[in-house]
């Protein structure tokens, strides 16, 4: 496994010599897992390591996850933030999931930039790689869903890593079960209520008995292969906007290749939003009849506060 995770980091780049490193740690086996492979690399990367912990507040003895948590950090001797959720957001409009996980990142990125740590990293593992795809396909997505989870990513200005990302979930718990870790368990993880944990309970086992038993590592496969087209077509997509990009000047890019052209739209939105989340394949259908058909003065508006103008000469983007 140590091996695996080596060449994950080498192969991605994922950390230098010296690097301070945020490891958000929610004390599952995942978690526990990057923190004891990467705190088995302190010494030959020189690595200062930090621990985040987020409790949700989502279950009765969620703070028992915390102690334990922190009884880790004292343990290796690596220091601790904890931050308790605001219930009230539990109440919020919207995807319970989604609001934990932009709560979650949020204070990811405020604690990294408040202790000036060079990355983030996260114990997603192939097996989440391979259920993000699959959720991805079902709700509807492009190349960007289908490339999936990113190994290494910036996010507001933040490196997020994920040095787990070729490892297996059954590699991850072997390894925990020889060192005789008990990781805390998540009773949410097994609520249907979730997206998530519908593909990874009921689908994927269907899928690997029914039709592939290595669907796991063929979604994987999938997403990696992608991504490295993606990544192209986003760069390409990038080098035909000149100056700024919440402004494309409509006789240039009615000249482009479809791919790129929705591709171009995207990188607008991201521009404002920060990510495309919410985006859907009906809204760049939008944008593009807004291009060739509506006219000038026709406004399309997005999620998340988000509208773009037609105007004679551009497409505005902008926050409502």
């Amino acid at each position: 496994m140590m091996k695996k995770i080596n060449e994950t980091i080498k192969k991605y780049r994922l950390i230098q010599k010296g690097d301070k490193i945020l490891l958000g740690v929610s004390g599952g086996p995942d978690s526990m897992a990057l923190l004891l492979q990467l705190f088995s690399l302190k010494t030959k990367y020189g690595l200062n390591l930090h621990i985040a912990h987020v409790d949700h507040g989502l279950r009765k003895d969620s703070h028992s996850d915390a102690l334990f948590v922190e009884s880790w950090a004292k343990k290796l001797g690596i220091p601790i933030n904890i931050i308790k959720l605001d219930s009230r957001l539990t109440r919020e409009k919207g995807s319970l999931e989604e609001i934990c996980r932009q709560a979650r990142l949020d204070f990811l990125i405020n604690t990294a930039r408040k202790i000036k740590a060079d990355k983030v990293a996260l114990g997603h593992n192939l097996d989440d790689q391979a259920e993000t795809v699959l959720m991805r396909v079902l709700r509807g997505t492009g190349l960007s869903g289908l490339s999936g989870i990113s190994a290494k990513r910036m996010i507001k200005n933040v490196v997020f890593i994920r040095p787990l990302l070729e490892t297996s979930r059954r590699e991850i718990e072997g390894l925990l079960k020889r060192k005789k870790i008990n990781p805390c368990i998540d009773s949410t993880n097994k609520e249907e209520v979730f997206f998530r944990n519908k593909i990874r309970h009921n689908l994927i086992p269907l899928l690997k008995k029914e039709y592939n038993r290595n669907i796991v590592e063929v979604l994987a496969n999938l997403a990696e292969s992608i991504s490295y087209d993606y990544e192209y077509l986003d760069k390409a997509a990038r080098d035909k906007i000149k100056g700024s990009n919440l402004r494309l000047k409509i006789g240039m890019i009615k000249r482009l290749h479809p791919s790129i052209l929705r591709l171009i739209i995207r990188q607008a939105i991201a521009c404002i939003q920060g990510d495309t989340r919410r985006i859907g394949f009906q809204h760049i259908k939008e944008l593009e009849d807004l291009l060739d058909s509506r006219p000038i003065g026709s406004i399309v508006d997005l999620p998340k506060g988000i509208s773009v103008q037609k105007t004679r000469n551009t497409l505005r983007f902008y926050r409502r």
